[in-house]
């Protein structure tokens, strides 16, 4: 008897370093609004500090407190992401392996990949913070697909993040979507009063997206310059 799909929410969220709109740093208030979305994956961006040891803000032991663990990239030895990038999984997610994506850069960035299964169901996750200028942003969108297609086993994936891309459908959003379907969301940025849509989640084709949105709740408007996206699929 073939087994029913297994369903899985994941989240993408830049969390400006745990600093919200009231310009106090808040890991627990990050964490508080990431268990608001139901996620079992969150993909985070600016999740260390940008110098000095890089620390993270989001430190092991709050983040088992709210029954996350950090995917191991093995960067610094104080920060849990690569350029910030990182990735959280709850208990019913296994860590098969993982790697960090170099990139083209004007500006420190970088990408972050994690093949994953939930519930014994495999899931590649691509998490990625692309730079403010709009050139370099297409060669970065470039080499994370090269990064992609030169994997040895092919999965279904889910690639989301902070990609600074103002427009809709032009750029490295387009350059995305020659390959993986655009998950429709909506504005995420600024926090507080949405109208860009800065984050974006793509799937590739395979993948059964079930629904998809951005979470708005009152302490998801403060908690960062943000909100989260989140995505719910069939695996």
């Amino acid at each position: 008897m073939r087994r029913p799909p297994v369903a899985v929410t994941v989240a993408s969220y830049n969390i400006r370093k745990a600093v919200g709109s009231d310009m106090r740093r808040r890991p627990e208030r990050i964490l508080a609004v990431l268990g608001e979305t139901g996620a079992d994956i969150a993909v985070i961006q600016e999740a260390d500090r940008r110098f000095g040891a890089r620390h993270t803000t989001l430190p092991a032991g709050l983040l088992a407190e709210h029954g996350w663990r950090a995917v191991p990239f093995d960067t610094h030895a104080a920060a849990i992401g690569w350029h910030g990038n990182a990735v959280l999984v709850s208990g019913r997610v296994e860590i098969h392996s993982h790697a960090t994506l170099a990139l083209p850069v004007l500006e420190p960035r970088g990408a972050v990949l994690a093949d994953l299964a939930v519930d014994g169901e495999p899931l590649r996750i691509v998490g990625m913070h692309l730079d403010l200028s709009g050139l370099w942003r297409r060669r970065q969108a470039h080499a994370i697909l090269e990064h992609i297609a030169r994997q040895p086993h092919p999965l279904s994936t889910l690639m989301m993040g902070d990609m600074n891309e103002w427009r809709a459908t032009a750029g490295c959003i387009a350059d995305f979507a020659r390959t993986h379907r655009l998950v429709l969301t909506g504005p995420s940025f600024p926090a507080g009063m949405p109208v860009a849509r800065l984050d974006r989640i793509f799937a590739s084709n395979e993948l059964d997206v079930e629904d998809a949105g951005v979470h708005q709740s009152p302490q998801a408007k403060v908690a960062s310059d943000h909100l989260p996206l989140w995505v719910r699929v069939k695996l």
